[in-house]
């Protein structure tokens, strides 16, 4: 069956694909949680179908966690942006005042974390990768633990001080410093499938990084109100308004916003077990 709510996603998106092409109305910042709130709805119906639970439809709490944590993860992003200035948001004019503004940029950062793990689902649900192993197991030491923390220090460190030349350290920071803590605390961390062996997980999140950065990138390249980049030695060839190889970055992005969820959902579901 496939739910009520997908039909509103094709509906949003081909409203605000629409407007792309006609220029109808101004949507300023709000055409970025219209469509990828569509995306979302779509694609967690599909979800449904193919495996009868998903987050919408199933486990309600834990999309609205993922909404909630995703304007947190994001803004913390942008906190990090004002040093290394990676990237800007350009308008050709505004239609809210700003107050309305920020809010409706927090919703468009809200959904980065939905619209990641429903695509991790879709992909599982079509079971792609059920049956990729690695060939060899490999232990996790404590030297190795060590090391992966003092890479995610440095990693934090570098694109603050020195932005132009460690800028790409920004998207694996958080799996560096925070996967570790996840498998100590045996929440599900992707170091843990160098000992299992089992590739479903982490090939999943790849693709699901990849396949949001062309969404990503291609939706925001049609917007009036739109980011644009700004990246030091490597700003050649661009696909949209992103260049080719920036869309590297979207593979340690990935993990990065795994690592980040389960540490903080193991955080919060110790104080309330409600909240995703």
């Amino acid at each position: 069956m496939f739910r009520k709510y997908g039909f509103l996603g094709i509906l949003l998106i081909l409203l605000v694909e629409i407007n792309f092409f006609y220029r109808y109305v101004d949507m300023g910042t709000l055409y970025f949680p219209l469509i990828w709130f569509g995306y979302i709805f779509l694609v967690d119906a599909l979800v449904y179908k193919l495996s009868r639970n998903s987050l919408i439809s199933n486990r309600p709490y834990q999309f609205l966690g993922l909404i909630i944590l995703s304007a947190l993860f994001w803004w913390t992003f942008e906190l990090i942006n004002f040093a290394a200035r990676n990237w800007e948001y350009k308008s050709l004019g505004t239609i809210f005042p700003y107050g309305i503004a920020v809010i409706i940029k927090t919703l468009s950062f809200s959904t980065v974390l939905p619209a990641f793990f429903e695509t991790v689902e879709l992909i599982k649900s079509v079971h792609l990768f059920d049956n990729k192993k690695l060939k060899k197991k490999h232990n996790i030491t404590k030297r190795f633990i060590h090391v992966m923390f003092g890479i995610g220090i440095i990693s934090f460190i570098l694109p603050v001080v020195y932005p132009n030349y460690f800028y790409p350290l920004i998207w694996s920071t958080f799996f560096f410093l925070l996967d570790p803590i996840n498998y100590l605390h045996k929440q599900p961390s992707i170091i843990q499938h160098l000992k299992d062996r089992k590739l479903a997980i982490p090939f999943s999140l790849l693709l699901a990084g990849i396949i949001l950065g062309f969404f990503w990138e291609f939706w925001n390249y049609w917007a009036t109100t739109k980011w644009y980049y700004n990246i030091p030695f490597v700003g050649f060839f661009k696909i949209f308004e992103m260049p080719i190889l920036g869309y590297l970055g979207y593979f340690p992005f990935s993990f990065e916003l795994y690592a980040m969820y389960w540490f903080t959902r193991s955080l919060l579901l110790k104080k309330e077990k409600q909240l995703i």
